[in-house]
């Protein structure tokens, strides 16, 4: 089984806006409303959800340890998301009904790696799937606690891909994620993966995409 959700937030100066929505027949959620949907998709699909989107600058800077190798037997781990995820950006995109234009590639960044790799574990360890953790954090309060200072944040989850290519290839087929993916107000990224056998989906994929303050 596969599922894929995803998440919007946006912080101004005064005022924080919300968009949630999630692609593959799911719903939209009407602005200003921090909720998550979930949907199902074909396991031969593969599926994905949003991440959290930064700005250069801040406690959002780029990070520059060691590069991420997950916690899912993917090869190069850190380097073929960049790849992908960048390769998919520098094209114009249609998401849905909605055309986007080419968008500067993203830099990797280890807070909200840190960030997406604790909701990933999180969810692998308890046998969950959601934007919102069972101790009732949600995806702005889980990025903010590893340290990243965000302007704009988004997030996409998915569980049951086994591979890089699956789950990127879900999340470009729904008109949200490829949305949060597409967006030009995100510059850094975060993409994290955990195996766990005996649950549910057996692997756990969140992507935060964000800008910092």
């Amino acid at each position: 089984m596969i599922k894929l959700d995803l998440l919007f937030r946006v912080a101004t100066l005064s005022c924080a806006a919300v968009l949630a929505a999630c692609g593959g027949g799911g719903d939209d959620a009407p602005a200003s409303t921090p909720t998550a949907s979930e949907t199902p998709t074909d396991p031969a699909g593969g599926t994905g959800s949003t991440g959290d989107t930064s700005t250069p600058g801040g406690s959002g800077d780029t990070v520059t340890a060691a590069p991420y190798t997950g916690d899912c037997d993917v090869a190069n781990f850190q380097a073929d998301a960049l790849a992908r995820v960048n390769a998919f950006r520098a094209q114009a995109r249609t998401c849905g009904s909605t055309t986007y234009p080419a968008v500067p590639a993203l830099v990797w960044n280890d807070k909200l790696t840190q960030a997406a790799y604790g909701h990933s574990l999180d969810m692998a360890t308890k046998n969950y799937f959601s934007h919102t953790s069972q101790d009732g954090r949600t995806f702005d309060q889980r990025v903010t606690a590893a340290g990243y200072t965000w302007s704009s944040v988004a997030e996409n989850i998915a569980a049951g891909q086994s591979t890089m290519a699956a789950v990127m290839t879900g999340w470009q087929n729904s008109a949200g994620h490829c949305a949060n993916i597409m967006s030009g107000t995100v510059t850094q990224i975060g993409l994290s993966c955990v195996k766990r056998s005996g649950t549910t989906y057996g692997t756990y994929w969140t992507m935060e995409l964000a800008k910092p303050r």
